[in-house]
């Protein structure tokens, strides 16, 4: 598979070959899982104080074993009750059922809650989220654009340190109408709109051999996700299990095979 290689002014110099992963096969139901997988990581867990509920006065005397608090012939229900000043019953506390008791199943910390996935079908699914990255179809189908994927351009990208020249070669290649698409947040759902937060959509990936400036260049850019080919993951390659529009740096595309094969890439829990 053989593409342009671009220049920083959007003008193609000559034709790359690609490795095999980015023409393998595109695989949706893989990219789900492991996109579960990843994002289970990031769970916080989540469980009740030990004294939930039961932190209170009230106390069960029994039905027979005291003559004191025990609300026989009273007319009322033997539960947990306050102990009140002068012998007085207060309200139920403590059972499930009465206000401001304990829950009946709380949340635990022992709960797993992280979703494991076997390295090689970790890997097997960043592969084929690669394959999906290369596939003009299947990345129209969330995208508007009208270039072909994936793009390759020159290694002098990395070398990038400015915002303003990052974004001059991104409008070059075609991809002001995209990026044009995140600059109107859509806000979030839920109670969280009482903070005003917004949503930017991810529409365009830059991935090199060595992030360090051009990282720099485009972390205040909206939409835009610069990252090494050693950090790559599924979620920044199909967000929502939607592969995404790639620019790869010439290196970048030279070091992805080798850099799949090693071990430190799969997710850990």
């Amino acid at each position: 598979m053989d593409v342009t290689l671009y220049q920083l002014d959007g003008k193609g110099t000559r034709s790359v070959s690609l490795p095999v992963v980015f023409s393998g096969e595109y695989r949706a139901d893989l990219l789900r899982r492991a996109l579960l997988a990843e994002q289970s990581l990031s769970y916080q867990p989540q469980a009740h104080s030990v004294m939930a509920g039961i932190d209170t006065t009230a106390v069960y005397v029994g039905k027979y074993s005291a003559n004191w608090r025990r609300g026989r012939h009273m007319g009322q229900a033997i539960r947990p009750r306050q102990a009140l000043g002068g012998g007085a019953q207060g309200d139920v506390r403590r059972i499930p059922s009465a206000t401001k008791g304990r829950r009946a199943h709380p949340h635990k910390l022992e709960r797993k809650i992280v979703e494991n996935i076997n390295r090689k079908e970790y890997i097997r699914a960043l592969e084929s989220a690669i394959a999906g990255c290369a596939n003009t179809e299947v990345v129209k189908l969330n995208h508007s654009f009208k270039g072909s994927l994936p793009i390759v351009i020159e290694d002098a990208i990395e070398k990038v340190a400015m915002t303003k020249d990052l974004i001059r070669t991104l409008d070059a290649l075609g991809l002001d109408e995209e990026l044009e698409r995140s600059h109107s947040p859509s806000r979030r759902k839920g109670i969280r709109r009482s903070s005003k937060q917004r949503k930017f959509r991810k529409n365009v990936l830059i991935i090199a051999a060595n992030a360090g400036k051009i990282e720099r260049a485009g972390r205040n850019i909206p939409g835009l996700d610069v990252c090494s080919v050693s950090s790559l993951t599924v979620e920044k390659l199909a967000p929502g299990s939607n592969p995404r529009v790639t620019i790869w740096s010439e290196s970048a595309v030279k070091s992805i095979e080798k850099t799949l094969k090693d071990e430190k890439i799969g997710i850990k829990a």
